[in-house]
């Protein structure tokens, strides 16, 4: 059992991914070029299981919940979990969080384990009610776009985010390209998604990567709370692929005020991004980009 105990998480901890061990594999393929086909290895992106469970209530009489299993790239286990139930409304802060450690016998082919259990404080009042993956509504549900907002507006209870920066074009166009270069597994499996924060000049922060959307942005986020950096104001998020309700939703949380999508955001991520302050930017790549929310945090040339 690997025991983490906040006090004794480093200043490296949110720049540095918790371990890189494990998160590919070597395969065997046929390869086919010109009709000529060959034996070669390709590498993959891992992509396994990571069991949640949250510990809560007195001190006497402490339980044990499993709230969420999500397929993942292992890595970051920690900050997943943590990430995860701050975005989801189980936790508001890092102070509520006492101890997170991995359990489980190893899996192989690496050290990982496949179980992460968050210790709450015993005095945090934990509303198992809330936790639905992404708040309220996913792309295949019915839930209407207004009645999601709502739902949002009410579990978090933050107002919306005003304007107090604003950064240049080029500063935005040229995230991509550093997002790109810091994509180590994705440069090596071509099967990642990676979310990334940027401080207002450009200069990359923290980037974290997974198999899921989700997954990368919620590690993102865990490890930013883990080093007591939250509220991420004044901070620019970058995705490597489109931007969805879900994942506005937690940026809100962080209270991250621009975010930009190398893809397209869907029409609930921009009712979104309107609503509560958010400036929204997406098909960002090759020097351009569309702003679909909150122009004015964008200095643009007259």
């Amino acid at each position: 059992m690997a025991l983490v105990h906040l006090d004794a998480v480093g200043a490296d901890a949110a720049s540095a991914p918790e371990q890189r061990k494990g998160e590919t594999i070597s395969v065997g393929i046929v390869k086919v070029e010109a009709s000529a086909a060959r034996e070669a290895e390709d590498t993959l992106a891992v992509e396994e299981p990571l069991e949640i469970r949250l510990g809560f209530g007195p001190r006497a009489a402490r339980q044990q919940q499993t709230v969420s299993l999500t397929m993942r790239t292992p890595g970051s286990d920690r900050e997943l979990a943590v990430g995860f139930l701050l975005t989801e409304g189980i936790v508001r802060n890092r102070e509520e969080v006492a101890e997170v450690f991995s359990c489980g016998p190893p899996v192989p082919p690496g050290p990982h384990q496949n179980v992460v259990r968050v210790e709450v404080q015993p005095e945090v009042t934990v509303e198992l009610g809330r936790l639905q993956r992404h708040f309220y509504t996913t792309s295949s549900c019915g839930v209407c776009g207004k009645t999601s907002l709502e739902a949002l507006a009410v579990a978090v209870d933050q107002p919306a985010m005003t304007p107090d920066f604003a950064v240049d074009v080029a500063t935005l166009i040229g995230l991509p390209d550093t997002l790109r270069a810091a994509q180590e597994l994705f440069g090596r499996t071509g099967g990642l998604h990676a979310a990334a924060l940027f401080d207002l000049d450009g200069k990359l922060e923290c980037v974290r990567e997974d198999v899921g959307r989700h997954n990368a942005l919620d590690k993102l986020i865990g490890a930013q709370t883990l080093e007591g950096h939250l509220p991420l104001g004044r901070r620019l998020l970058m995705l490597s692929g489109r931007a969805s309700f879900e994942l506005l939703q937690k940026a809100f949380v962080a209270r991250i005020p621009l975010v930009a999508a190398v893809g397209a955001p869907s029409s609930l991520a921009v009712e979104l991004a309107e609503r509560f302050g958010i400036t929204l930017v997406g098909w960002l790549r090759g020097g351009r980009f569309s702003i679909y929310s909150h122009p004015e945090r964008i200095r643009c040339a007259a």
